[in-house]
């Protein structure tokens, strides 16, 4: 790294065009590269987020920068539920509905909507759990997740978002990316765009998933038009945490060092040559890529945990897991990752079969998840660590007060269709209210009735805790700012400590 650096700077004295990022940004305008590094030089003028950018940045695109802002934290959990989970099974008590079970769906329901698979008059459904007010807030909260009992008070619920999108694929892109079509940067992206990582050796952006990929594929964390360093790094919970993480065998790691530092060597020159910024990404990709060898191997590695941790999360050695990942989600915000995002694969519950079923699969997902979502919570605030995290929870919508019947019959088992009207989502950590509630939908859970809050709203707030303004925090591209809310969204202030 001393010799790169040592090249880098022997290139800026014979170049007086390249004396600083910011003079170097500003007078490169020709050609493909010119183009993409314009855009950038746009995302740092007056009228977007003003960053301390400079030549260690330059040779480093994930150095750590101060947002605009006073942060509340530095780090981000987020926990989505793949499939969007029942919320009327979880958080959101309805005694009315109980009461409605199994009668006739009233038409004014139902008139004018567009339902994923309702078809013609559904029955009611009544909640598949009991109910019982927990903590010192007295939330209610459902028998399906009796450990989630002990971290009420640590948790601000949101009970009323809403979403404009009920099929899989294109609410997940809008909850993570801000456009249900694909192409735009996922939040992660923008977070370490904005702050790049207080980790050297660890990507700023990780993903972890179990279950299997979301609807949305990989696009959930793609950088979308921001350079492509700031795309999320998929970790698996078990064989090798990253493929090709060893070197063949007669590698040395002086040997790799040096093939390493050749090719950036040439990368710089042609750097020099074509003003291109992912040329840049390349360059700390490989530099990366050799430090995470030596630390990924020791942050992934779960048996080293003490006992009592491996057993307050659940984990399961050598398996692909919710609850090994959650561990491993702690462990690298303990290493100063900046954004680590879980996606947890399995929880729509149509009741199509005993997989979807809110009496089968659903209380499986319900048993896989509580207890290590609980210890999270726990472990990070035992560690002094919640205060500067912020945990995120949620699914993509919520499900219908309807029983689904799939082209117009009843089906046996027991599930709920698509709902984007309405559904819970809740939050953790710094600068938050605990064991608040915001927010409240009607007597069946169907619509919002107070506090309905927007998944741009979910993504501003987020965006504000950590130090920035979603309306000034923009990227130039193809002629215009874009924002990860769109031209939406407000920050939910009153959740806000």
């Amino acid at each position: 790294m001393d010799d790169i650096k040592k090249l880098y700077n022997e290139l800026k004295k014979s170049n007086a065009r390249l004396n600083t990022r910011r003079h170097f940004l500003k007078e490169c305008t020709l050609g493909l590269g010119g183009i993409a590094l314009g855009s950038l030089l746009n995302s740092c003028s007056k009228k977007n987020i003003q960053f301390n950018y400079n030549a260690d940045r330059s040779l480093n695109p994930l150095a750590p920068i101060s947002p605009p802002h006073g942060p509340k934290v530095k780090s981000v959990i987020y926990l989505h539920m793949v499939g969007a989970p029942s919320q009327l099974e979880l958080f959101d008590y309805k005694p009315e509905l109980e009461k409605l079970h199994n009668k006739p769906c009233p038409e004014s329901l139902i008139e004018g909507k567009q339902f994923a698979f309702i078809e013609g008059t559904p029955n009611m459904l009544g909640p598949q759990a009991t109910f019982s007010k927990e903590g010192e807030s007295g939330n209610w909260i459902s028998n399906h997740i009796p450990h989630f009992k002990n971290i009420v008070d640590e948790v601000t619920f949101l009970k009323a978002v809403h979403t404009d999108q009920f099929n899989h694929g294109p609410a997940q892109l809008l909850m993570h990316t801000g456009s249900p079509r694909l192409g735009r940067p996922s939040i992660g992206s923008w977070v370490t765009y904005g702050l790049g990582s207080e980790s050297s050796d660890l990507p700023g952006f990780i993903v972890l998933t179990s279950g299997g990929t979301p609807d949305g594929g990989k696009s959930l964390w793609g950088n979308g038009f921001l350079p492509s360093i700031y795309q999320g790094v998929q970790c698996r919970s078990k064989g090798d945490p990253v493929l090709y993480l060893k070197d063949p065998k007669g590698v040395s790691r002086d040997l790799k060092k040096n093939i390493i530092g050749s090719i950036n060597k040439i990368n710089y020159k042609e750097y020099e040559k074509f003003n291109d910024p992912e040329i840049l990404t390349r360059i700390s990709q490989y530099e990366m890529a050799f430090r995470m060898q030596g630390s990924v191997p020791n942050v992934m590695n779960i048996n080293d945990e003490p006992e009592y941790i491996k057993n307050m999360y659940g984990v399961q050695p050598g398996k692909e897991s919710f609850a090994n990942n959650c561990l491993l989600a702690r462990k690298m915000v303990e290493k100063g990752v900046r954004f680590v995002q879980l996606y947890d694969w399995g929880w729509d519950s149509h009741g199509n079969g005993e997989a979807e079923s809110l009496r089968k699969g659903f209380l499986k997902k319900c048993e896989d998840s509580d207890r290590p979502i609980a210890a999270l919570i726990l472990d990070l605030k035992q560690r002094g660590l919640l205060d500067e995290t912020l945990v995120v929870w949620g699914g993509e919508f919520g499900r219908t007060p309807m029983w689904e019947n799939r082209a117009g019959v009843q089906n046996t088992l027991v599930g709920r269709d698509h709902q984007g009207e309405a559904f819970t989502m809740w939050m953790a950590g710094g600068g938050l209210k605990k064991g608040y509630v915001h927010g409240k939908t009607d007597e069946i859970g169907y619509r919002g009735i107070e506090g309905r809050v927007s998944v741009y709203d979910i993504q501003a707030t987020i965006l504000h805790l950590l130090g920035f303004d979603h309306e000034q925090f923009t990227y130039e591209f193809q002629g215009r700012p874009f924002r990860l809310t769109d031209v939406e969204g407000q920050v939910i202030r009153q959740i806000l400590a």
